[in-house]
């Protein structure tokens, strides 16, 4: 079972087990749908992983210099690896 997604979908739910089920607060049984548990999607998966491959901000700060002075070759660099993250592990729909 999608822990995460019944945590998502039913709030008062603070127990998971795979055998048992969901449970309450108060240690109710909460009837849980696994048709809606299984479709369910994470929508902020994406900003872990881009999180991840971003390059480092301290190249984000040399790029800026950089570009002040006129050169922005870095600055274009630096986008071009961040489209190409956000390309990777697009948002989902």
């Amino acid at each position: 079972m999608n822990h995460e997604a019944v945590f998502a979908l039913y709030p008062q739910v603070v127990t998971v087990d795979d055998s048992a089920g969901a449970f309450d607060k108060d240690g109710n049984k909460v009837v849980i749908d696994l048709a809606a548990v299984n479709a369910w999607k994470n929508l902020d998966e994406h900003k872990g992983k881009r999180f991840r491959k971003y390059p480092p901000i301290g190249e984000l700060a040399d790029a800026l210099y950089w570009a002040s002075t006129g050169d922005t070759s870095k600055l274009d660099a630096y986008y071009a690896a961040c489209a190409a993250v956000k390309a990777k592990y697009p948002k989902p729909s």
